[in-house]
C-alpha cells in the first residue's frame, strides 16, 4: 500500500500550525519542517557547528540564537542562501527518515508540514497540497498581534513568499481558516476523505 504524501503550506498568518494540529487530531503523522529546524539548532543539534562556523558569534550556550542569526541573514540574499545551504539537505534527511517510518507503518496518508513548500519546489515531493487561507485583513490582523512584529517586517516577509492567490490557484485543495475551527476542521476531513477514498493510481482531486 502506497502512503499518501499531502502537502499542507499557506503564507504567513494563514493558520496552518492550527490546520497542523488539526490533522495530528485525526490520528494522521506530520512532519513539521519548522520543528525539524528548530532541533537542528538546539542544543547539540546537528547544524550548530556549521552555522556557527558560517556565521561566527551567532551560537550561544550551545544553540544557535535565532535573533542573532536572523539579524544576519534577514534580507541579505547571499547569506540567507548560505544558511539554506547548511539547513535544507539536513531537513530533506529528517523527512526523508520520517516517510520510511511512516511507509514501514503502512500509514495510508501523512502530512508534510512546509511553510515555503511551493518556494522549494516541494510540491514535488507531494501527491497532493493543501492550501489554508484567509482574506488578506484577516492574515494582517494575525501578523501584526504577534509579538516584535513590525508592518515592515510583515512586508518583507510577503515578499519572500508565493502570493496567496497563486498558492491557491495551484493547491488541490484550499482550506479556509476565517470562518471558525469547525469549519476549517471539516474541510480538512472532506480533503483526507477524498484522499483516501480516489481509486487507486487515479489523479489527485481537485
Amino acid at each position: 500500500m502506497k502512503t499518501i504524501v499531502l502537502g499542507l503550506t499557506g503564507s504567513i498568518g494563514m493558520g496552518k500550525s492550527e490546520a497542523a494540529r488539526m490533522f495530528r487530531r485525526l490520528g494522521i503523522s506530520v512532519f513539521d519542517a519548522d520543528a525539524a529546524v528548530h532541533r537542528l539548532m538546539a542544543r547539540g543539534g546537528a547544524a550548530v557547528a556549521l552555522i556557527e562556523a558560517a556565521f561566527p558569534g551567532v551560537v550561544r550556550d550551545g544553540a544557535v540564537d535565532r535573533a542573532a542569526l536572523g539579524a544576519r541573514v534577514f534580507g541579505t540574499p547571499d547569506a540567507l542562501r548560505r544558511l539554506e545551504g547548511i539547513l535544507h539537505p539536513m531537513v530533506r534527511a529528517e523527512r526523508a527518515k520520517f516517510l520510511r517510518g511512516a511507509q514501514a507503518r503502512r500509514d495510508p496518508l501523512v502530512v508534510f508540514d512546509i511553510p515555503l513548500l511551493y518556494e522549494t519546489g516541494g510540491e514535488r515531493l507531494c501527491d497532493a497540497v493543501m492550501v489554508v487561507s484567509a482574506p488578506t485583513f484577516i492574515q494582517r490582523a494575525r501578523v501584526l498581534a504577534r509579538p516584535g512584529m513590525t508592518p515592515e517586517k510583515f512586508a518583507a516577509i510577503l515578499a519572500q513568499q508565493t502570493p496567496d492567490s497563486d498558492k491557491r490557484r495551484r493547491a488541490d485543495f484550499v482550506v479556509p481558516t476565517n470562518m471558525g475551527k469547525r469549519a476549517t476542521l471539516n474541510a480538512i476531513r472532506r480533503a483526507v476523505t477524498m484522499l483516501l477514498d480516489r481509486p487507486k493510481d487515479s489523479p489527485c482531486p481537485t
